[in-house]
């Protein structure tokens, strides 16, 4: 996950400190034909999680190759956080 997917989270909730559990993320990875590694993209993100975290930041994790996404992305993360 960018530092700038943190950002986002951050002002979606005003603060971190409201995260009491990332439950799930699930990356969509722009991949061609042949290209399965997707897993391995991911590995940063869920990293991330966790050292920001800590055990809060385990959690489950899908990773799908995709043929495009929205403005030429490379990558989208889509989180389901449990709130205190």
């Amino acid at each position: 996950m960018h530092p700038a997917g943190m950002a986002c989270l951050n002002q979606a909730l005003g603060s971190l400190d409201r995260v009491d559990k990332i439950l799930k993320i699930t990356g969509f990875v722009a991949s061609a034909p042949g290209f399965n590694q997707q897993p391995k993209v991911m590995d940063a993100a869920s990293e991330l999680l966790v050292q920001v975290f800590g055990e809060a930041g385990r959690h489950a994790r899908s990773a799908v190759g995709v043929a495009e996404l929205p403005r030429n992305a490379a990558v989208e993360i889509e989180l389901i956080v449990a709130l205190r």
